[in-house]
């Protein structure tokens, strides 16, 4: 058998040889890493690479994700569907071996990575599913969820302030099977970060409530295995595992060095780092024995078969658990869901009502939430504005985690990216909400939830000028425009109570991306429908109301301006005008509708047309085109009650009949 070092060079040399055939990459973090990793993979991590999918396996999360190719390396050598041609067309386009981890490419990356600290916050979210789900569903001696989330991460993401948000609420969320390895290697891109990163990490964590092994040399297998086994004995805390690395280590002249964090080596470089490690192989060579060394396959089959027996006892003990476990980590929705919804929507269409749609909101999660026991919410310290706790609702904590509510305290970011881990981890639908403004501090965490198509709800209300007295600072005006333009993620705003329940049941539906639930603070009056707009309306954009034969202008609206433009409908009509008023809750959603459908709804040949949304006017110019007009806003708003910000910035009933009537 090779020795723990020469096991470890092999993940040296595949990064740092996979590194320079691309000509760009990250092989100081790998080469950093590989002994700590090589002690993990090899004695610890329960993983079955013949199915990365296992329910019951161990997370591994690379949180700092340019070191990918020590990932890469670890997947290819312990037996996972990823063969040496991948690793050798590193960053090349279409290969499985992308520049940093993206979920989806290769069997067994868990979370895309790269943008730093987002990756230890999934990792604490699937660390607080596994602890979550392992309370809803263990019975006695039946420990069907039962393993670690493991994560590597660098100087960078303890920097960045989402790791700040994330692993203070998993102190205090006691999520004791979460262990993370910190590479203090003192190197980032621009040097020696101690002239900007002289914080007491060890104090830090040991003060948001971790068990904090410091001090260990991260080359030293011993010390890195004793510190481990430690970290398995303490369940009540999770861990922070400080490893003194050397950067880029083995290479004789960039090792301890900035030089090796971001570019190749160089050959000459590699052929002395060889020598020096005592690594006497080609590039992409690994000897067979080395192979046999790392290789995890009938290990890993035989932990998943020892799950399996354990699950099938558990089934024939609890069959309704094991029924339910089975549907919810199949991402597979109740029998009953489709009349549970069809039943409230026809409800509220039948009984109108003048209500906010945040609180339509909270009524839709008392009427979906009992047949759902896999949603599970939050709120970013904003419930009681959210208005995101419905009456089923059952706070989590250290002691209890059977609950299906999470108080993510003021933690935008943090919140959305632990709702990432939670839809990765599987068995969630995941929603978090906060003010429509403050969606600005969690910006890219719904950036990666649309980059890996999950199924992540985030909730946000407060959605316009519609906000009052709060002012322009709580005022979100051009937020909006930035989340209709991010790929893959699916936007609602919905009109009144009806529209609301129906975007909740399309965004509980939707299993391949994000979808954003943007509410209103101030009441709106409901608008009526019959059978088939109420089936229109789930296709994002229909006609609410229409005239005899073709309109010769057409006025579009989301939320709080639909009842407007229904009244300036009324006026133009009565002027002599053929008016259709279409409600668009979702531009995305129509925007995927077939050409006919959308034509249907807006024809080509009617070129008059009005949009109104008390939000930035950039959106609206692809529906009413170049003849077209918008009313919405051109500025930052302003600190006054509601009824006065919509006459002061011009959106009103009367507004938009003068801007239609001036259409040509």
């Amino acid at each position: 058998m090779p020795s723990r070092r020469h096991l470890a060079n092999a993940v040296r040399a595949l990064s740092m040889d996979a590194v320079q055939q691309a000509k760009s990459g990250h092989p100081g973090a790998p080469m950093g890493m590989a002994d700590i990793a090589q002690v993990l993979w090899c004695d610890y991590l329960n993983h079955n690479p013949q199915n990365p999918q296992w329910s019951n396996r161990d997370r591994f999360v690379l949180s700092n994700g340019h070191g990918s190719m020590l990932l890469y390396s670890l997947l290819h050598l312990t037996g996972y569907e990823l063969p040496i041609e991948e690793l050798k067309n590193f960053r090349q386009l279409h290969s499985k071996t992308p520049g940093h981890p993206e979920y989806g490419y290769a069997p067994g990356v868990e979370t895309t990575t790269g943008p730093l600290g987002q990756g230890i916050t999934n990792a604490v979210g699937m660390a607080l599913g596994e602890k979550i789900l392992a309370a809803q569903f263990n019975q006695g001696s039946f420990d069907i969820v039962n393993h670690y989330t493991y994560a590597f991460l660098g100087d960078g993401c303890l920097m960045e302030g989402i790791s700040h948000e994330a692993c203070s609420l998993a102190g205090t969320l006691g999520l004791g099977k979460l262990v993370a390895f910190w590479d203090d290697n003192g190197i980032s891109i621009d040097g020696e970060v101690e002239a900007w990163f002289s914080d007491d990490t060890p104090a830090r964590f040991e003060a948001y409530g971790w068990e904090v092994i410091a001090d260990v040399n991260g080359h030293d297998p011993s010390e890195v295995s004793a510190a481990i086994a430690k970290a398995h004995e303490d369940s009540s805390r999770p861990t922070l595992i400080c490893c003194k690395t050397t950067i880029g280590f083995g290479s004789p002249n960039k090792q301890g060095t900035e030089g090796c964090h971001g570019a190749p080596l160089g050959e000459d470089e590699i052929a002395l780092t060889r020598e020096a490690l005592g690594w006497n192989h080609g590039p992409f060579e690994v000897p067979q024995d080395v192979y046999k060394g790392w290789n995890a396959l009938q290990k890993g089959q035989a932990a998943e078969d020892a799950w399996n027996d354990k699950f099938a006892a558990y089934e024939k003990e609890y069959p309704k658990l094991a029924e339910e476990f089975k549907r919810r980590k199949a991402n597979e929705l109740p029998e009953n869901w489709a009349q549970t919804c069809t039943q409230y929507i026809n409800e509220l269409q039948s009984n109108p009502a003048a209500v906010a749609t945040r609180k339509a909101s909270q009524n839709t999660l008392n009427a979906y939430a009992p047949a759902l026991p896999e949603l599970l919410g939050g709120s970013a310290d904003l419930a009681g504005s959210n208005l995101t706790i419905h009456e089923t609702s059952k706070g989590i904590t250290a002691e209890d985690a059977s609950g299906n509510y999470i108080y993510y305290g003021v933690r935008e970011f943090g919140m959305s990216a632990m709702m990432n881990g939670l839809a990765l981890y599987g068995g969630f639908t995941p929603y978090g909400a906060t003010f429509l403004m403050f969606m600005e501090y969690a910006r890219n965490a719904v950036r990666m939830a649309s980059l890996m198509r999950l199924p992540a709800i985030f909730v946000y209300t407060h959605d316009s000028i519609g906000l009052g007295e709060d002012g322009p600072t709580h005022q979100p005006v051009e937020q909006l425009v930035a989340l209709r333009a991010t790929p893959n993620l699916d936007n609602w705003r919905p009109c009144d109570q009806v529209e609301s329940a129906i975007a909740w049941k399309a965004a509980i539906e939707r299993k391949d991306g994000p979808t954003t639930l943007i509410f209103t603070r101030q009441g709106l009056p409901q608008q009526a429908r019959d059978e088939q707009q109420l089936k229109d309306a789930e296709r994002g954009g229909y006609i609410l109301v229409d005239c005899s034969g073709e309109p010769d202008l057409i006025l579009i609206a989301t939320g709080s301006e639909v009842h407007l433009a229904t009244e300036a409908a009324s006026i133009l009509t009565d002027k002599g005008n053929a008016v259709r008023v279409v409600s668009m809750p979702s531009t995305d959603v129509f925007d995927r509708q077939s050409s006919e459908y959308k034509v249907s709804v807006l024809p080509t040949s009617v070129s008059k047309r009005v949009a109104v949304e008390a939000l930035a006017k950039d959106t609206w110019y692809k529906y009413v085109g170049l003849n077209g007009a918008v009313v919405g806003m051109d500025s930052f708003g302003e600190s006054a009650p509601a009824g006065e910000l919509f006459k002061h910035f011009g959106i009103t009933v009367d507004a938009i009949v003068e801007t239609a009537s001036m259409l040509s």
